[in-house]
């Protein structure tokens, strides 16, 4: 690991973020009222003519809940630890929170950055994979935001986002002991036999297969950058959770859940459910479910898995276990530290040493104008070149 994972040494220089003069953690948003439900549909899904009825009837999955989303409290908390991270490590940048389908907005963020007197801003998306809607997405946000800033006169922002961080330690380690801990709560008798089921967002098999840089050698692999940096950190998890329990020869696979699209159009597969029929079938005794595809416990993977999934293997009498996502983990934001520091370094010219587990190494900074194109039509993005 890099010196910034440390605190720093009594009396030793502050750690250095310049040019940027502030983070802004952009996230996906979610409602927190059930009044809040369908408009916030109708934001996340602006532009596709669905009608309301239909937002109300994909919305049952919030009305489950009271009608409120955990993400935005969860960004809160991480919002939070990030702040507490940054003034123990005395690294002085203030850490701003926006949304890109509900409040806080993502623009008014940027109003308020451009208002406090920042014009220079990382920005860490809480998504961890190349993909449109993972990355190239949350840019086009950004340039529309900043396109909007712009149109109001308002001093000009140059936003830089932090490289995808599937791979880096503080996020893989996480997600290791959350995967023991899970096992830990299965029965004893089908512990040692339990399977893993490595899950993330399912996306169309042709946005997947074009996910990634043009010139990026996960491209050219079976489903793109996109499966194959999934495929590189469960392979990670599992070869750590072997070695960790003694089971050498534990059943793994990734696996894929969330579908939304029409069923016409081919989504990656297996889904989920679909999974652990397929296991129950084969004799497995247990089954982990990982969410390596997403940063917090939110919606997708409570009702996902906790609801959907569980009820699923109840069905068929399979025990089953859920890994806790990396959330706040304080190796998390430390990660989050690393990130700003190495890009900051990056951008004043100086030699940086990016922290990178697994085959693929460590993603680039800045993504090219192809990197995982608009499915539907190009769009401008924010932060590419």
């Amino acid at each position: 690991m890099s010196d910034a994972r440390k605190p720093s040494p009594s009396g030793a220089a502050p750690a250095a973020p310049q040019p940027y003069d502030a983070l802004l953690l952009l996230s996906f948003g979610g409602p927190e009222a059930p009044e809040d439900v369908v408009p916030f549909l109708e934001n996340v899904t602006r532009g596709r003519g669905i009608p309301k009825e239909r937002l109300k009837e994909v919305g049952k999955h919030y009305f489950l809940f009271g009608g409120v989303s955990p993400i935005n409290e969860q960004n809160r908390e991480l919002l939070a630890a990030l702040r507490k991270d940054f003034a123990e490590h005395g690294l002085d940048l203030p850490v701003y929170w926006g949304n890109r389908n509900w409040a806080p907005y993502l623009v008014d963020t940027l109003r308020e950055l451009a208002a406090d007197g920042h014009r220079r801003v990382a920005v860490l998306a809480t998504s961890a994979y190349a993909g449109f809607s993972g990355c190239r997405q949350y840019r086009e946000n950004l340039a529309d935001a900043l396109a909007a800033l712009a149109a109001e006169g308002l001093p000009e922002l140059r936003v830089d986002k932090l490289r995808h961080f599937y791979n880096h330690p503080g996020f893989v380690e996480p997600m290791v002991d959350a995967t023991l801990a899970a096992l830990a709560r299965l029965p004893e008798d089908v512990r040692a036999g339990a399977r893993l089921a490595f899950t993330t967002h399912s996306i169309p098999d042709a946005m997947a297969e074009t996910s990634g840089a043009p010139d990026d050698p996960a491209r050219g692999r079976p489903g793109g950058a996109y499966v194959a940096q999934h495929l590189d950190v469960a392979r990670l998890i599992a070869g750590a959770v072997a070695e960790r329990t003694g089971v050498a020869d534990r059943p793994w696979e990734l696996v894929f859940q969330s579908r939304s699209g029409a069923p016409h159009t081919p989504w990656l597969e297996p889904d989920i459910c679909d999974h652990l029929e397929a296991q129950h079938a084969d004799g497995a005794p247990a089954v982990v479910m990982v969410p390596i595809g997403f940063v917090s416990d939110h919606m997708e993977v409570r009702y996902d898995l906790d609801t959907e999934a569980v009820a699923k293997a109840a069905e068929l009498g399979l025990p089953v276990a859920r890994a806790a996502t990396v959330g706040a983990d304080p190796r998390f934001t430390a990660a989050v530290r690393e990130l700003v520091l190495e890009r900051a370094a990056a951008e004043r010219g100086e030699p940086v040493t990016r922290c990178a587990l697994g085959a693929l190494g460590p993603s680039h900074d800045v993504c090219a104008v192809a990197c995982c194109p608009n499915p539907r039509a190009p769009r401008p993005a924010a932060a590419e070149r």
